[in-house]
């Protein structure tokens, strides 16, 4: 099983980057379990890969790098999706990997357990996770995690993060595993003759009510 962490953090050290190794740390092993070797964690770094990303748009085809990167998020059981907060949204170099990813293939996040994740200096930016983040990976056809984690600077060491990093690395282990498991949906046999079809006329009169008897 693998679990892919997208960061689009620009700093060394980032915090972006350290929440999804926090989330990715409780995720991976939940998700394997009872097995005892947790599940396969790739880090992908967006700003080692802004130059990528740009000539995508340009070129129309992505450089191998990228295109890496792209095979690594299509391949994933779950993934974990962190930004800073810029202007009150996602970062622009993270809604540029994921625009670049559905040109390629626009299928890739289709049915796919993503947990969303931010970063920001305030607390109130916190709606960015179901004002931008939710709304984009919905689009994107992924199965968003309910439990989104927004990490402030003074949540850093507060209570209530790590319950939180918990509840949300928990939930995505639960859909990587269940949906991983699942057996194959049985979909009903096709009408391949419209003779099939009841028309639409019996079945309005079969919802009629009788009128009253008339008077004798």
């Amino acid at each position: 099983m693998k679990l892919v962490v997208v960061s689009a953090g620009l700093s060394v050290p980032s915090s972006t980057r350290l929440l999804g190794d926090r989330l990715a740390a409780v995720a991976a092993p939940a998700a394997s379990a009872p097995e005892p070797a947790p599940a396969d964690v790739q880090v992908i770094e967006l700003r080692d890969l802004a130059v990528e990303i740009a000539h995508t748009f340009t070129n129309g085809f992505p450089a191998p790098a990228l295109a890496d990167a792209f095979a690594e998020v299509a391949a994933a059981d779950g993934l974990i999706v962190v930004t800073p907060v810029f202007s009150a949204s996602y970062s622009g170099l993270f809604k540029s990997f994921f625009d670049a990813l559905s040109v390629t293939d626009e299928d890739a996040l289709t049915g796919k357990p993503v947990l969303i994740a931010a970063t920001g200096g305030t607390g109130r930016h916190s709606l960015v996770l179901d004002h931008a983040l939710r709304p984009l990976f919905a689009h994107l056809k992924a199965v968003v995690v309910p439990t989104g984690v927004y990490a402030a600077s003074e949540d850093w060491g507060a209570e209530g993060l790590d319950a939180r990093i918990g509840r949300a690395g928990t939930e995505l282990a639960a859909l990587m595993a269940g949906l991983s498991g699942s057996a194959t949906v049985r979909r009903p046999p096709r009408r391949d003759s419209f003779e099939e079809v009841t028309p639409f006329e019996q079945r309005l009169a079969a919802l009629s009510v009788p009128g009253p008897s008339p008077a004798p």
